[in-house]
């Protein structure tokens, strides 16, 4: 018996149903994949909620931030610290005093995070500074060999730096995930300790979100950390004197001090059609502290003996160097101040240098 013919409408509503049975099933998997996974961000936004309850709004929450193990903490600079314009001076102060210490290795930092955390600029800093030579690898790509550099590096600092007594800010962990309050209060130690021929800008602070776990919740707080205080007490002279005493109780003074010391000065300046206006500013090159040393004592200091014109800040130490020297000469005590705190425009540095002359040559002619 012959077989009946197959009609073509047969065989498209076969196919039609086999097709709308297979892009059903596809469908249905589609959705149950979508809904499990709103679901499991559903699940993940409940739970940041939760355990970030008293965050600060802006403030930038890393992943790892959430990954804290129980009573562990992870701190980081608030948003608006991050602004801050004292803050910022700070870093130009420490990005450009690298970038003169490291002048002969061609590096060039930017960015203190960024060019900081991998141990690099830190090994060479280092080694530039001690001179002692570090015994790890020049150029690491992974992170398990930055964090071991880092490591090599920050136990030769510390061992450094631990007759300073302040509790340390940094560790290899805040210095590699860029934790930039560890990162310049290790530098500002560097700077101490080797003393910077830098001003680093005084009193800077900043508030710091502190992150802990407990019980399996975030916590957080907000914490004050000084990164820098005066420049007598991170220079190590603790000794607090009469100008200390007048710029913290009686500023409304320090007008009539200025101006008693700028008509001694002006008095001898005068010889040779001199005349001072700002102190801080127009001894800063050590120019006038030398021609008035001269002066005061009675002699013509030759001109080969210092810079009449400095062009940068190491002929314009040298200059203050050689009138302290012409000081001790006379049978005057050592300045306290730096020569370096002179040209860095220190008011109270410049103030003790002066005061030290007008004590000792107040009654010459």
């Amino acid at each position: 018996m012959a077989t009946p013919p197959i009609r073509s409408s047969t065989l498209q509503h076969g196919k039609m149903k086999k097709d709308e049975s297979f892009l059903g099933k596809l469908g249905g998997t589609l959705v149950r994949k979508k809904k499990v996974k709103e679901v499991n961000s559903l699940h993940e936004e409940g739970k940041h909620a939760i355990n970030t309850p008293m965050l600060p709004s802006g403030t930038d929450l890393h992943p790892e931030d959430t990954l804290l193990e129980e009573n562990a903490e992870r701190t980081m600079l608030d948003p608006t610290s991050r602004e801050d314009p004292k803050f910022k001076d700070l870093q130009r102060v420490l990005i450009d005093w690298i970038n003169n210490e490291l002048e002969e290795e061609r590096i060039i930092v930017k960015d203190l995070e960024e060019d900081l955390y991998d141990g690099q600029v830190l090994q060479k800093l280092f080694e530039k500074l001690s001179g002692q030579k570090l015994n790890v690898a020049e150029v690491t790509q992974s992170e398990i060999g930055q964090k071991q550099k880092l490591q090599t590096v920050l136990e030769a600092m510390n061992e450094l730096l631990q007759h300073h007594g302040s509790p340390r800010e940094w560790h290899v962990d805040s210095i590699h995930s860029k934790n930039l309050v560890a990162i310049t209060s290790l530098l500002v130690s560097l700077a101490v300790h080797f003393r910077a021929a830098i001003r680093l800008p005084e009193h800077v602070s900043v508030q710091v979100v502190v992150v802990k776990k407990r019980e399996g919740i975030l916590q957080t707080s907000h914490v004050r950390k000084e990164l820098t205080t005066t420049t007598e007490l991170m220079m190590g002279r603790f000794e607090r004197d009469a100008f200390d005493t007048l710029l913290d109780h009686a500023p409304d003074k320090l007008n009539i001090v200025k101006k008693s010391l700028i008509t001694f000065v002006n008095k001898h300046l005068n010889k040779l059609n001199l005349e001072v206006t700002e102190l801080e500013s127009q001894f800063a090159d050590g120019v006038y502290l030398v021609l008035l040393m001269g002066l005061l004592e009675g002699y013509f200091v030759p001109l080969y003996n210092f810079y009449l014109t400095p062009e940068n800040f190491e002929q314009k130490v040298h200059n203050v160097s050689f009138a302290f020297e012409l000081m001790q000469d006379g049978g005057l005590k050592k300045p306290k101040a730096r020569p370096e705190d002179v040209v860095n425009l220190n008011l109270k540095s410049t103030l003790r240098v002066l005061y030290n002359l007008f004590t000792s040559y107040k009654n010459m002619d």
